[in-house]
């Protein structure tokens, strides 16, 4: 038997060629971008602070008020989801055929397919919510449809005050506004003392001819729910819009986008990012200064900044926003100082969506970043005095606008919100609408 050997060159020739046959950008980014990235968060925040939690029953933020319990969030993503609560329409023939997901709904990440979201005396849905249009049937004044972009519920967890100008909200942000919880208004609604998720959800319900009829629940599909969801709650009290407020309120909270690559990436995968997306990352939590605002797991915040972007507005506008709605936080607190500045909204999910801003007046999310890059107020409304002191140019480049682009748009996008909404309903009904040509549009029968 004859033994060969490969002479040390040739030996060294073929190893360094095996090698050189395996990509090498892995290697190379484990070594450039990892540790840098980590390093530049940690700079900046606590890394463990921005993890969405994958556990969302044990680990979500609630209101000590509403415990959030597996029988509240169940009840509460039906209920969020049903149309046949549609109860109080201003027209018979809108009966039934409108939910809280016609304007919150999973196909825009819980945002609006338009520009308004349109809740009764809107007909139709297309393939994201798009084609969705006002019923020549209804007189204009009576349609329900709000004078701005319809914000998302997507980790609202993370927010103590709800809505762009946070009226919305009893504690924590809004201690000491109770003199603008107006009687007979849905402000009113933050006497309960909950927080805003909560009151949101309760006074929602009445501000959408959403209705609770207890005598209904008590002998439908939903009674079993509503009594594993409170049972400790007598039985004269507990089929009511509070209860049902306080369910819808459970389920939304645990609505979050945990499942995003940059959550991923968090939880130790290191190939959940891609190169330009980590270079984005490196921009955002750096040269960008994103993570001032957009903080915490939600990438969302608290605080209320005037940046001059647009209010509505178009020949597509249904209901024109008035002064009040300009104001923003202004028109809610009455301090001049808050005027035109409004609610840090969440960064999770906003690819594809074509209207971005309290007034919907962006249509990618390149072109948020391009404007905050310039700094130039696109609204002549608001005084450059009310401007955010933080509002100033960032210097960011064309390459690396598209890095953080790619960061916003690819890293925080949880491809799977699907999760969220339920395969039917008790009742049997369509959803996220039920009027005929929603019906149509998303196969319904």
């Amino acid at each position: 038997m004859k033994f060969f050997t490969l002479r040390p060159t040739l030996s060294i020739f073929l190893i360094s060629l095996f090698f050189s046959c395996a990509p090498d950008t892995d290697l190379y980014l484990e070594i450039s971008q990892e540790e840098p990235l980590k390093e530049q968060i940690k700079s900046v925040v606590d890394i463990t602070t921005l993890l969405l939690p994958d556990n969302t029953i044990l680990d979500i933020p609630i209101d000590p008020k509403n415990p959030i319990t597996a029988e509240k969030v169940a009840l509460g993503k039906l209920l969020f989801h049903e149309t046949g609560i549609g109860l109080a329409p201003k027209k018979e023939k809108g009966k039934e055929t409108y939910s809280c997901a016609s304007c919150h709904h999973v196909k825009a990440g819980f945002q609006s397919g338009m520009k308004q979201g349109i809740g009764e005396g809107g007909f139709g849905f297309g393939l994201f919510g798009e084609m969705r249009k006002i019923d020549a049937d209804y007189d204009p004044t009576i349609i329900d449809v709000q004078p701005i972009r319809t914000p998302t519920i997507l980790n609202v967890a993370y927010q103590d005050v709800m809505l762009w100008n946070g009226q919305f909200g009893a504690t924590k942000t809004n201690a000491g506004t109770e003199s603008e919880w107006t009687a007979g208004t849905p402000k009113e609604t933050n006497a309960l003392g909950f927080e805003g998720v909560e009151i949101q959800a309760i006074a929602g319900l009445g501000v959408h001819r959403l209705e609770i009829d207890p005598e209904m629940i008590a002998s439908g599909p939903y009674k079993r729910l509503f009594d594993s969801a409170f049972p400790q709650v007598p039985l004269e009290e507990r089929y009511s819009k509070i209860n049902a407020g306080l369910a819808i309120a459970a389920y939304e909270r645990t609505v979050v986008a945990s499942e995003a690559p940059f959550q991923k990436w968090l939880k130790g995968d290191e190939r959940a990012m891609d190169e330009s997306q980590k270079k984005g990352a490196m921009l955002f939590f750096g040269k960008g200064k994103c993570y001032s605002c957009h903080s915490g797991p939600g990438m969302n915040g608290m605080s209320f900044h005037a940046l001059g972007m647009g209010d509505l507005s178009g020949e597509d506008i249904h209901l024109k926003p008035g002064i009040n709605d300009k104001l923003g936080r202004g028109a809610f607190t009455k301090n001049p100082e808050d005027n035109y500045a409004f609610k840090t909204p969440t960064l999770y999910n906003l690819k594809g969506l074509r209207f971005l801003g309290h007034g919907g007046s962006f249509s990618s999310v390149r072109e948020v970043i391009e404007y905050k890059n310039k700094a130039e107020a696109e609204n002549k409304d608001v005084p450059e005095e009310n401007l955010d002191p933080a509002f100033v140019p960032l210097g960011l480049t064309e390459i690396e606008i598209d890095q953080l682009t790619d960061f916003v748009e690819l890293s925080l996008f949880d491809d799977n919100l699907e999760r969220y909404v339920p395969d039917r309903l008790p009742t049997g009904a369509c959803f996220p609408n039920a009027d005929q040509q929603s019906k149509e549009d998303m196969d319904c029968i």
